[in-house]
This record gives structure tokens, sequence and C-alpha cells, in this order.
């Protein structure tokens, strides 16, 4: 009975300590991977997709990948395709898990290797429960969307910018005159982070466009069988929006930055679900142009993972929050390292509380990047002890 209580007695206190364990999904390639996404299967599985090939939208060879965690063995399977558009690079996708428990996949196929030549597809799958390959697909659409009042909230937030002259105004005009070109305004939008449905059933999915360094919101009230576009999120190089919502409603969208310096984060809020956006502008976070993600955890604090500098991606930290995204009260970092770039982070909670990010993770070494996709896994208590 002693050794049981020592044994029951220490058990309790591991449970108790910070957890935290990470690893790579396969072993490193100079082949390019980059831009994952993780969404936790109802049975405690895990489910992540990147985009694979020899480089990005000027590679036609470019297809999505994926690869499962088994809750029962607690290994990752091999990996798999997902997706491929024979002819036509495949990027930055998407995994989400949506309240009717349809596994989405959502990604851009580029149609003339530029960015602005993205076309959103989407497919959702109810039979992917198998532990092994891709999951059975039943639907499959693009998502064709119209920007709502484009050329009108780019001439709002450019206000000041058309009445005096210089770079920022010849910048401001190009970007109102192709808000009213219907092609170049319908295309280019494509994902970086996960959707977000609201209590309303209302699906969101966060979107943006390198030609416009602008945010949009892809809307669906009808479980995605229809689509139809917020107003665009217009700033100053905000793109990659990723969305949370506060307790009173409103949504606010952090942003990476392509803009001019100061490197932060911008931000945008809606009080209206999504349908409209207020301008986007600087937060005090910092961002060297790379992506991040924020979520509201289920206590409702809210987590960020972002590269925490103003140049470089050798630094990835996340942060967590207790009021909202007023202030940011813990800090912990997953990465820092030299010939290494750590990118592009996709979080999520898991129905056992703990926390979950994939990020892109490039070594520099002899001359070649060897690049793979690595998951983290760690509770709030890891955050809340900070860097050791």
């Amino acid at each position: 009975m002693e050794t049981l209580g020592l044994f029951l007695l220490s058990a309790a206190i591991a449970a108790a300590q910070p957890a935290f364990q990470s690893e790579l999904l396969f072993p490193p390639e100079t082949w390019h991977n980059h831009s994952s996404s993780i969404v936790e299967l109802p049975n405690g599985d895990l489910f992540v997709a990147w985009f694979h090939g020899s480089g990005e939208r000027q590679s036609d060879d470019v297809k999505i990948e994926g690869a499962r965690w088994r809750k029962s063995t607690r290994t990752w399977s091999q990996r798999f395709e997902l997706a491929d558009t024979p002819g036509f690079p495949d990027t930055n996708c998407v995994v989400w898990l949506d309240s009717k428990k349809q596994l989405w996949l959502m990604w851009p196929a580029i149609l003339a290797n530029t960015w602005e030549s993205a076309l959103m597809k989407v497919r959702w799958s109810t039979d992917f429960m198998q532990s092994e390959g891709p999951p059975k697909w039943a639907w499959q659409e693009n998502m064709l969307l119209i920007p709502k009042r484009a050329q009108e909230k780019a001439q709002e937030v450019y206000a000041r910018e058309l009445r005096s002259p210089g770079p920022l105004n010849q910048w401001a005009s190009r970007m109102i005159a192709l808000a009213g070109d219907k092609q170049f305004s319908r295309l280019g939008w494509f994902t970086r982070t996960h959707p977000i449905e609201l209590p309303n059933g209302r699906i969101l999915v966060p979107l943006y466009s390198d030609g416009f360094s602008w945010g949009l919101m892809g809307i669906s009230d009808d479980g995605g069988k229809t689509w139809h576009a917020s107003e665009p999120l217009v700033g100053f190089g905000n793109i990659q929006p990723s969305v949370v919502r506060k307790k009173d409603g409103t949504l606010v969208a952090y942003m990476r930055d392509n803009g001019p310096a100061p490197k932060r984060a911008h931000v945008s809020y809606s009080t209206d679900n999504g349908e409209t956006w207020t301008g986007a502008v600087d937060t005090l976070i910092p961002n060297p142009g790379s992506s991040l993600e924020a979520i509201s955890l289920k206590d409702g604090r809210w987590v960020m993972v972002y590269n925490d500098t103003e140049k470089g991606r050798a630094s990835l930290t996340i942060r967590m929050s207790d009021d909202e995204g007023q202030t940011w009260k813990w800090e912990r970092h997953l990465e820092r390292g030299t010939n290494f770039s750590y990118s592009y982070p996709s979080v999520i909670q898991s129905a056992d509380g703990a926390i979950h990010v994939t990020y892109s993770s490039h070594e520099s070494k002899d001359g070649k990047a060897h690049k793979s996709i690595k998951h983290a896994r760690f509770d709030a208590a890891w955050i809340e002890q900070g860097d050791r």
C-alpha cells in the first residue's frame, strides 16, 4: 500500500507540472514544406496539412499533403496526398472541424504562378476517421467572392493619404482603382488561418490578398453551401488575418505586417459578425512580415503565436492574455535558433486542454534549406512559467 501511495503521489505531482513536448512530423528535406494547419478529430487524433513541392507559387508541382497523429499509438502516420490540381501550385491550406463534425480542407490553386491569380477551393468530408490516408471527400466547390464596398472602404481608410502628395498617395490611388477592377478584386483571395464559427452558426473564413495587402472574410450562413464576402479589412500592408471573438461579440482580427515601418502586427475590429471592419492599425506587437495566429482558450484567455521580432523568423513565441488582448501578461519562446527559420504557426486547443502548435521548421545547412513541419504540445502552465 505504501508503494502504491508513493506511485499515485508521484503521478499527481507529474500531472501538475508544466508540460511540453515537440517533434518533427518527418525528416527535413530540401523540397519546400510550409504553411501547416492543425485540427483535432473527434477521437482525439490530430490531423495536419501543409503544402509541399519544389517551390511555392512558381512551381507547378506543389500539392497539399497531410499526416495523422494517432492517439492510440501516439505516433505520426506516413505522409499522404490531400489535394493536387494538376499543372497548378496548391498552397496555403487550412483544415478545420465545424460544429457538425465535418472536416474541411480549404486552399488556393494558383492559376498563373502569381498570388494575385489565386482561386479558393473548398472541400469537406464526414468520412475521415480511418487511421491511415486521406479522408473520403463528399463535396468540393470553388469559393467565389465579390468584396463588399471595396472602393468605398478604401477611400474612407485612405482619405488622409489622398489629400497629401507622396508615395502613399500614389499607392492608395492605385489600390482604389484596382478595387474597381472586377477580375483583380475577385481573384487572389486565399487562406492562412483557421475559420471561426460564431454562436449563430455563421462561418467566417479569414482570407487575404497579396495584390491589395488587405484582409477579407468569406462568410457562410448555411453551413458552407453558399458564400459571400465581407467588406475588405483595409490598411497599409495588413494580411493573413486571424480572428478571435470577445465575450461581447466583437471580432478582433490580428494581421501580419506587409507594410512600411514600424513593423507591427495590425488589428481590425467588427461589431456586426464580420460584415464590416474598422481600418487596420498597428498594435505594439512586433512582426517581421510573417504569419501569426490567435485563439481563445476554454477558460477565456487568449493565446497568440508569432515571430516576436521586426526582422527575421529565427524566434517564435507564444503570448497569453487574460483581458482579451488588452495586455499579454505571459510570454514564452517556442523556438530561438541560429540558422533556423520558424514560421507560419497554426494553433488549437484540444479537448483535454492541451495547446497544440504546428509550424514550418527550416534549417540552413550545407548551403541549402532543410525543411519540415514541427508539432509542439504544451499547457497554459508551461506558458505561465516563462522562459527558463
